[in-house]
């Protein structure tokens, strides 16, 4: 299979696919960046921010919204790739092992958070048309892919994370380009890709089924595993590899296929996943890649009738809506969606701990994280000390490129989420909460290209307070005094959303019953909200999702369909229920 990208000059000739092609740009400006293209007609910058304040959240058009806050992506729009200003990558669909051009004759920029001069690459605005076509392509791949025994398809996606190991810095570095966050964090996540790829090849010799003894002499009864077919994928951008991983890798193991749409700020990780899993070996038209807004991909992706499956990372707004056109049709349907993450403190927590969990739940990805501590309920014993140190702490983090291995904190992945949290911490204070540090858009020569928060920490904050109880998606905390465990897990439960928890304490009797009242779908013990495993399942209760749970068996559970087998050899009708000994 031929590399994705093809190359487009700001003038003369080029070769795309083999084919050479000539023209002539008197108005492509250089150097390539966002800045030198103003005026020159080469693109038209979409100024999206704000937006969602129109749209009601409960439409389908709402789809078309990133993956927290409501803003639009970052990007650049313009015409088909005829001209793009200097030397750019234009990655094309994915379809049926094949690198093709969207229908629509549209395609969009895909800039890096940290400094928007740098464009990371071309993708295609695709619509209908083009979801439709690889919808078609799965289908028919589904009809081979199916009988692949499980094994072999495991051994596909072992070889997989194995590619994957091998371009782990690569796909690292790129990432951090697109998506912002610090090297490290991205390295973590192609790791987790890894992961989910090695566990997932192990599902491959097992999808356990049940066994049991029938009611009745001379008859076998068991329950297998069987695919679904073809399954959409909706995916974020904060995780743009280890989230595609998570669903792509037991479906595909499970002998489904798949249409995956990346988020629009993000697309070129899920590329580079989808490079490896081609590069492993899975058959074209098994996995598909389909490019664009989510009112235009998104939408028909989980309205058409052969989809069978509809998995989906996002808002709670869009999930609920997601939902209820899926079930129209009686989808399986897996939405993991928003959270507002509680990290419990107690009188004899270990308080050195406490702080470095504290600030990596905090502000790791820039708070970007549905398992963000967004909320820490100190108990009064040790409140003060916590938040004047926590405070200290965050003022020394250092802000800027991710690429840059000494950075601790990278910024928003665009405008529209840099404001989101410079709204909610004009809300916080308006409320009441005492901001003691951040709350401001970073400035300066390293900041000018780029949407950089300050690391920002309220105190004093009142559970009610909007601050403490709708998710922000930034680097932004709220400390809250508690009185005592009982107190502490009343406000942690006292919320919309329910994924992730977390206690420090030594008292084991305490842990113990932290984790049996915390209403959420996961609790760590003298650890921060952050940091599930791809062996266990992942998700949450209440708005966080619907019950389905991505990682471990709960992924294999969701993508695939029970069959109960009946085996009579008695040679005689026998009547269950009915045929009994007397």
């Amino acid at each position: 299979m031929a590399a994705h990208p093809a190359w487009v000059w700001p003038g003369g000739s080029f070769r795309i696919e083999g084919k050479d092609f000539c023209y002539r740009n008197e108005k492509a400006p250089t150097p390539p960046n966002r800045q030198s293209l103003a005026g020159h007609g080469c693109t038209k910058l979409m100024q999206f921010t704000g937006l969602n304040h129109f749209l009601p959240p409960d439409t389908m058009e709402s789809l078309h919204l990133s993956r927290f806050g409501g803003s639009f992506m970052a990007t650049m729009e313009q015409a088909a790739p005829k001209v793009a200003a200097g030397k750019v990558a234009v990655y094309k669909n994915f379809i049926g092992g094949e690198w093709v051009e969207t229908h629509t004759g549209r395609s969009f920029e895909n800039l890096n958070p940290a400094d928007t001069r740098d464009v990371v690459g071309v993708f295609q605005r695709s619509d209908a048309e083009d979801v439709n076509c690889a919808i078609d392509a799965a289908s028919e791949a589904y009809k081979k892919w199916r009988l692949v025994p499980a094994p072999r398809r495991a051994e596909m996606l072992y070889k997989a994370a194995e590619i994957l190991i091998g371009r782990k810095e690569e796909y690292a570095q790129l990432m951090t380009r697109e998506m912002g966050k610090v090297i490290k964090e991205t390295r973590g996540d192609v790791q987790e890709a890894i992961d989910c790829g090695y566990y997932t090849a192990g599902e491959g010799r097992r999808l356990f089924g049940p066994t049991v003894p029938s009611e009745l002499p001379n008859k076998f009864a068991m329950a297998v595993r069987q695919p679904l077919g073809v399954c959409a994928m909706i995916t974020p951008w904060n995780f743009p590899m280890a989230i595609p991983s998570w669903k792509l890798f037991p479906a595909l193991v499970a002998g489904n296929v798949a249409v995956i749409k990346p988020a629009q700020d993000t697309p070129l990780s899920t590329f580079n996943f989808v490079q490896a899993l081609t590069d492993g070996g899975i058959p074209a038209g098994v996995v598909n890649i389909v490019t664009g807004f989510g009112s235009e991909v998104g939408t028909p992706m989980t309205q058409h009738a052969a989809v069978r499956a509809v998995s989906l990372t996002g808002s709670t707004a869009v999930g609920r809506v997601v939902g209820q056109e899926a079930a129209k049709t009686f989808k399986h349907c897996s939405l993991e969606l928003g959270g507002k993450n509680p990290m419990i403190v107690l009188d004899d927590a270990n308080l050195e701990l406490a702080l470095d969990g504290a600030l990596w739940g905090a502000f790791g990805t820039a708070g970007q994280r549905c398992t963000a501590t967004s909320r820490i309920i100190v108990q009064t014993g040790v409140y003060k000390k916590f938040v004047d140190e926590l405070v200290a702490r965050a003022q020394k983090l250092k802000v800027g490129n991710g690429l840059d291995e000494s950075v601790d904190m990278g910024p928003a992945i665009n405008k529209g989420q840099m404001e989101t949290d410079l709204k909610y911490i004009e809300i916080g204070k308006g409320e009441g909460a005492k901001m003691l540090c951040g709350g401001h858009r970073l400035e300066g020569e390293a900041y000018k290209y780029g949407w950089f928060v300050a690391p920002t920490v309220f105190a004093d904050v009142d559970p009610k307070m909007r601050i403490a109880q709708e998710e922000i998606f930034g680097p932004v905390v709220s400390v809250i005094p508690c009185d005592g465990l009982k107190n502490a897990i009343a406000i942690a439960n006292d919320i919309e959303y329910g994924l992730s928890s977390s206690i420090y304490t030594k008292d084991v009797n305490k842990a113990f019953t932290a984790m049996r009242d915390l209403y959420a779908g996961i609790t760590y013990i003298n650890a921060p909200t952050i940091g599930a495993e791809v062996h266990l399942p992942f998700g949450g209760t209440k708005a966080t999702g619907n019950g389905h749970r991505e990682g471990g068996i709960g992924a294999i559970d969701f993508y695939t369909e029970w069959k109960s087998v009946y085996v009579d050899y008695s040679d005689k009708l026998q009547k269950a229920q009915i045929d009994r000994p007397e």
